[in-house]
C-alpha cells in the first residue's frame, strides 16, 4: 500500500485527485494541504510514500519545494502550466500530470510510481534523472519528449544535433559531447566524431559502416577498434566454431 499526500490550493484539484486515490486499492490518502508549507506538518505525523503536488500556489509554490527538499517523497507534479515540464523533471519528479487530469492519465503515473516503489522497496536504488528512460528537449517551440529505448541514433550539426528516433527526427540545440554524457555507455557508443549510436539497434556492420534500419552510419577507422568488440562481443559464429 502506497501512503499519499495531496497538496493543491485548489479544492476541486485536491477532490479530483483524493477521488482517484480512493478508486486503487494500492493507494490510501493520509493527508491533504494547501501549500506546499503543509507538507512538512504532514510528514512529521505520517509515513509517506508519494506527494502530489500542485506547481502554482501560494508562499512557496511545488518546484521551490523540491528544491528545498532534496529528499522529498516520490513526486508527481499537478499543474495546468506545461511550461514547468523540463524543470519538474530536472528535479527528478517521477510524473507530470496537465489538469484537467483524466484517470487514464492517472493511473498511467499510479503504474509508473508503483514500480519504482517496488524497486525502492526491494533495496535496489531508484533510477538517477539520466537513466530513469527518457528526457526532454526544446524542439520547434516546444518540449518534446524522448524515450531513450527509441532513439536509434544522435547526428552532430555544427550547434545542433539530430536525434533520430524509431518514430521521427528531433533537431535541437545541443552539444553532442552533452549528449553524450547524458546516455549510458551500455546502452550507446561514439561511433564517430558526429555520430552516437544505439548498440542494440545495429544490424550490420561494415569495414566503414553500420547499418541501422534504411540509415548508414559512418563508422570512424579511430573508433573501429572500440565499436566492433562492443557490438559482436563473443556473439561472431565463424568456421572455426563449428
Amino acid at each position: 500500500m502506497m501512503r499519499c499526500i495531496v497538496i493543491d490550493d485548489e479544492p476541486l484539484a485536491r477532490e479530483c485527485i483524493t477521488n482517484y486515490i480512493d478508486q486503487i486499492d494500492m493507494l490510501t490518502c493520509v493527508g491533504t494541504g494547501t501549500s506546499a508549507l503543509d507538507i512538512p506538518r504532514i510528514l512529521a505525523k505520517s509515513d509517506v510514500d508519494l506527494l502530489f503536488l500542485d506547481v502554482q500556489m501560494p508562499l512557496m509554490n511545488g518546484l521551490e519545494y523540491l528544491k528545498s527538499n532534496p529528499n522529498a517523497p516520490m513526486t508527481i507534479l499537478t499543474t495546468a502550466f506545461p511550461n514547468y515540464a523540463i524543470d519538474g523533471f530536472n528535479l527528478n519528479v517521477l510524473d507530470y500530470l496537465l489538469k484537467p487530469i483524466s484517470f487514464n492519465r492517472f493511473f498511467t503515473a499510479i503504474t509508473k510510481a508503483r514500480h519504482q516503489y517496488q524497486l525502492i522497496n526491494n533495496g535496489i536504488a531508484p533510477l538517477k534523472e539520466e537513466e530513469s528512460g527518457c528526457f526532454f528537449i526544446k524542439c520547434d517551440g516546444k518540449y518534446e519528449k524522448i524515450n531513450h529505448h527509441d532513439i536509434l541514433f544522435v547526428q552532430a550539426m555544427q550547434n545542433y544535433v539530430i536525434i533520430q528516433t524509431v518514430k521521427r527526427k528531433y533537431v535541437t540545440l545541443l552539444f553532442l559531447k552533452n549528449v553524450q554524457e547524458k546516455l549510458s555507455q551500455d546502452a550507446f557508443i561514439r561511433v564517430h566524431k558526429s555520430y552516437i549510436v544505439a548498440i542494440d539497434k545495429i544490424e550490420g556492420v561494415a569495414q566503414h559502416e553500420l547499418q541501422i534500419g534504411a540509415h548508414k552510419i559512418p563508422l570512424s577507422r579511430n573508433y573501429r577498434k572500440e565499436v566492433v568488440p562492443k557490438i559482436i562481443g563473443d556473439n561472431l559464429w565463424d568456421k572455426k566454431d563449428i
